[in-house]
């Protein structure tokens, strides 16, 4: 199950929603949430992947790309806004979970 924590850009003041766990809706929906999120490059990126996978297994290459990426997409597109200046702006508990989980002292 994911586990959400809000992070904010300090110069900027956008917020969003980044994520650790296993995603569900990565699982089910394959590369789609990507596309939701605004994540476009990673969507098409994992759509083109798995289009050719799939072709050349008879749709279980797809498969198996769909159940490991639930295991990892929350994470990296959490670490990917991290990169991009966001900060966690969340509860002390909440914020310390994601810490734990993302390695980060």
């Amino acid at each position: 199950m994911a586990t959400s924590v809000r992070l904010k850009h300090p110069q900027t003041g956008l917020s969003r929603q980044g994520f650790y766990g296993f995603s569900w809706t990565s699982f089910f929906f394959g590369f789609f949430p990507a596309l939701f999120r605004g994540d476009y490059m990673t969507f098409i990126g994992g759509f083109v992947i798995q289009i050719i996978l799939g072709a050349f297994t008879f749709g279980l290459g797809a498969i198996i790309a769909s159940i490991v990426w639930a295991f990892i997409y929350n994470k990296y597109y959490t670490t990917k806004l991290l990169e991009r200046g966001y900060v966690f702006d969340d509860s002390e508990q909440t914020v310390t979970g994601a810490k734990l989980a993302f390695g980060i002292a």
